[in-house]
């Protein structure tokens, strides 16, 4: 594992998948991140691409031919150099090498940055077009936070604290079968008290939003999640349908991207939330996360 810290925080990163597996803080001695425990999700905090979401049957075509991709896409799996390292910051840098090809045809190279800035963690990501043509793809975030941060906490007693874009209208999108479908305007939505209930039909989705805090209501401790000029987020938990409760971890999903739509085409091109990238250009986009 790979550790950068600094006088607030010391992070671990696995260069599988580039994935950040624990924040802990030196001043509150708090771990903020979920532990990986399979026996709810595995998984701590993915990158996701080329996709976002799942596809509708689990593929897609271009240019007259379907590939087969299953939900998130591949990137979370594969195993990252790398490229440079600091006390306080690393970057990782991953090439396709045409080791994807059944299943994505383009050639790409992704790198992920992270560096410590006070009690905040910013995370900046790359995407580079090594094709001679456009390059379509989706990427996204998915870190897991640990909830409740303190022994004597229950889930109910957090809540989500949500800051609409200033420019554009919030959206708020709701999951059938795993694919999108558009609820309704997100305007008034600002404060989500957590329960388990709240993701019995999976993730909670919305448009230009932000930010998002989670903040306990019986001590000063949370996370501050600010993606800004991202067009999309998702909230998610592990919802257990037997018992009726959600699994002690909140994610916070900042996307570029987002899964099919009921309606879609299955053209990759036509994807709704799709990025375009021309060829030898470079996609970058950052977000940071902020520990009290």
């Amino acid at each position: 594992m790979i550790v950068i810290e600094n006088k607030w925080l010391k992070v671990g990163i696995e260069t599988s998948g580039a994935e950040v597996r624990t924040v802990q803080h030196k001043i509150n001695r708090l771990d903020y991140m979920w532990t990986g425990d399979s026996a709810y999700w595995g998984r701590v905090s993915p990158i996701l691409f080329p996709i976002v979401g799942r596809l509708k049957d689990d593929q897609y075509q271009l240019e007259g031919k379907t590939y087969q991709m299953s939900q998130h896409g591949f990137l979370r799996d594969v195993q990252f150099e790398v490229e440079k390292q600091g006390d306080t910051n690393v970057s990782f840098v991953f090439e396709s090498l045409g080791r994807f090809k059944e299943v994505y045809p383009y050639e790409f190279k992704a790198f992920i940055h992270y560096a410590l800035e006070e009690d905040s963690l910013l995370v900046h990501w790359e995407i580079v077009n090594e094709n001679q043509e456009n390059m379509y793809f989706s990427i996204g975030a998915h870190p897991a936070f640990k909830v409740p941060l303190l022994e004597n906490e229950t889930i109910e007693d957090y809540s989500l604290h949500l800051t609409p874009a200033s420019n554009k209208s919030a959206i708020e999108y709701e999951l059938k079968n795993s694919l999108i479908h558009e609820k309704g305007s997100a305007e008034n939505v600002s404060v989500i008290q957590l329960s388990a209930s709240l993701f019995e039909h999976d993730a909670l989705v919305y448009s230009h939003i932000d930010e998002i805090a989670l903040k306990s209501n019986t001590s000063p401790h949370g996370v501050q999640v600010t993606f800004k000029d991202f067009p999309f987020v998702g909230i998610w938990s592990k919802y257990t349908e037997k018992s009726g409760t959600m699994a002690p971890f909140v994610c916070i999903e900042p996307w570029y991207g987002i899964a099919d739509t009921v309606h879609t085409t299955g053209d990759l091109k036509e994807k709704f939330g799709i990025n375009k990238l021309e060829k030898g250009e470079t996609f970058q986009a950052e977000y940071k996360i902020r520990f009290n």
